[in-house]
């Protein structure tokens, strides 16, 4: 990370009304939230992704899938949102419009105090009907016993409300994210890697419609061509630098 490509894509925040920012993994590998895709340590390399993250793998071993999420939640209670995060809460305030788009599901944004997040992939602290009757419970507390408890509404189980391989994302949620990555003055994409859509055409709708892209990821990604700058960095380090007060 240089000090010309910070002091770079400051001033193209400075000049900014409007941001978006958008987040993958790498927004909170430094708060220890294992990532799914690196090929030697990410959750996928010790399971089979279909097991865990589909609708087949659920209805085979709905007590297995069940448990493997209630883990993973006990593990991001231990977890604290990093520099990165609240660096973010302090951009809110700078920008309006403003969001984060996140395709994280670990809800470290909002912990931080970030107001305006789209999670484009769900979130670990909701749980919803599998049978899609449209029950869902937001707290985590008052989840019904059982692996996997079941829906009071109909009677099916309940999952995860987090989207799964093979099913589509919340039509509203993406098409908020669509409208403000269209209209927004600079895309700020920290640490994904640009491989997932549809998440990683935001940055592109935004730099056709004439937005500035700045990315922040210590790792090249597949979004780099469309970047004005690059910061190759971590966010808990960068962040905190690019919003710092001017001396």
């Amino acid at each position: 990370m240089s000090d010309d490509s910070i002091a770079a894509a400051r001033a193209l925040l400075h000049d900014a009304r409007s941001c978006v920012v958008l987040t993958g993994a790498g927004m909170s590998a430094e708060s220890g939230v294992p990532t799914f895709r690196d090929a030697q340590t990410g959750e996928w390399s010790k399971f089979d992704p279909m097991q865990l993250a589909s609708r087949e793998g659920f209805q085979s071993d709905p007590q297995f899938v069940w448990r493997w999420y209630a883990t993973r939640r006990t593990r991001l209670g231990q977890v604290q949102p990093n520099a990165g995060h609240v660096a973010l809460v302090g951009l809110e305030r700078r920008f309006s419009p403003f969001a984060i788009v996140t395709q994280n599901v670990d809800g470290l944004h909002a912990r931080a105090g970030s107001t305006r997040v789209l999670e484009l992939h769900g979130s670990l602290a909701r749980t919803k009907c599998f049978a899609e009757c449209g029950y869902r419970l937001d707290d985590l507390a008052s989840i019904p016993a059982g692996e996997p408890p079941v829906c009071p509404a109909c009677g099916s189980w309940l999952r995860p409300d987090v989207v799964w391989f093979g099913e589509m994302l919340d039509p509203e949620v993406l098409e908020e994210a669509e409208r403000l990555a269209g209209r927004c003055d600079v895309m700020l994409v920290v640490g994904t890697s640009g491989v997932v859509w549809p998440a990683a055409g935001l940055a592109e709708l935004a730099k056709r419609r004439g937005a500035r892209v700045i990315i922040v990821n210590p790792h090249p990604s597949d979004l780099d061509e469309c970047a004005d700058e690059l910061i190759a960095s971590t966010a808990a380090t960068a962040l905190p630098r690019l919003f710092a007060p001017a001396t």
